[in-house]
């Protein structure tokens, strides 16, 4: 028995899901079903009760959980004291990063850790905000970065840093003339906005409510990459962070302009999953983070 077959037993527990328990593995939904009937085999009675909507341990399954998680956080303590006998920092630490932070803000990161940390390897996947706690909260990744962080069980919340807040549009659209917008302006004008789950969307909501703008927007979207696409293509203007649109910007493809109304930022936090421990090369990622936060200040 392998303890690569007690990991997937607890990831399914963990998530009720096998599919789930296949993406935190990197294996098939097969691999992760015959590792675990391999395990009813060995111990010649059923460990997980399956229905429709969710998986969950039968009384044998929950004491054989116990018990692995126990093994498992052991084996993971043993295996790190070993890897930090070694005086360089090595490893890899997954960022789970929702994708207008990702894409544009960890270069500065990226390029820190390979003058201070060149063997610890910074691996990036981009998610929505809500996937990203999941991501810290099920191990499969060691940050996390999103925006508007709210308190969730699991989670510590470590400040990241603030963005400013522009609006965006097209070099040939009328507001582009202007050297500051005012946000009533945008009441007849086609506005791109994130989708109504996204906590960007939701923030800058609140501010058009407390203004007195109401808006329809004419396209919804969930990714900033495709928001980008539609200003440049004329489909109307959009409100982003000023760092999403470096690029175009100095390419002259958009334009941004500050708001009449006054300065509008939104906060980016950081991740870490509530009493874990991070191995130098995580811990290495996370001070990298606050040098480039404490930099801008």
């Amino acid at each position: 028995m392998q303890l690569e077959s007690l990991k997937m037993f607890c990831d399914v527990v963990e998530t009720g899901s096998f599919s789930r328990a296949a993406q935190l593995n990197h294996v098939t939904q097969s691999a992760v079903s015959q590792q675990i009937r391999a395990l009813e085999n060995r111990y010649e009675q059923k460990l997980l009760s399956r229905s429709a909507r969710q998986v969950t341990p039968t009384p044998a399954g929950e004491r054989l959980f116990r018990g692995c998680k126990e093994i498992l956080a052991r084996f993971g303590e043993v295996e790190q004291e070993i890897r930090e006998q070694s005086a360089e920092v090595v490893g890899t630490c997954t960022v789970s990063t929702i994708y207008s932070v990702g894409l544009h803000e960890l270069q500065s990161i990226q390029k820190r850790l390979l003058k201070t940390h060149p063997k610890v390897n910074l691996r990036l996947i981009y998610r929505r905000s809500d996937q990203v706690y999941d991501d810290v909260i099920l191990g499969a990744a060691e940050i996390g970065v999103v925006a508007y962080p709210q308190p969730r069980a699991g989670v510590d919340i470590v400040p990241f840093r603030d963005d400013r807040l522009a609006l965006v549009c097209a070099p040939t659209h009328p507001l582009a003339s202007k050297s500051k917008v005012s946000l009533t302006a945008l009441a007849d004008t086609p506005f791109i906005a994130f989708d109504r789950e996204a906590p960007t969307r939701k923030a800058l909501d609140r501010i058009f409510r407390e203004k007195g703008v109401e808006l329809e927007p004419v396209m919804e979207m969930d990714n900033v990459e495709t928001i980008k696409r539609a200003v440049e293509m004329g489909v109307g203007v959009s409100i982003l962070p000023a760092a999403t649109v470096a690029h175009e910007l100095a390419q002259g493809t958009l334009v941004a302009r500050p708001f009449a109304d006054g300065t509008f930022t939104r906060p980016i936090g950081l991740l870490v999953r509530k009493g874990k421990y991070l191995d130098r090369g995580s811990q290495a990622v996370l001070d990298a983070f606050k040098e480039a936060a404490g930099a801008e200040d």
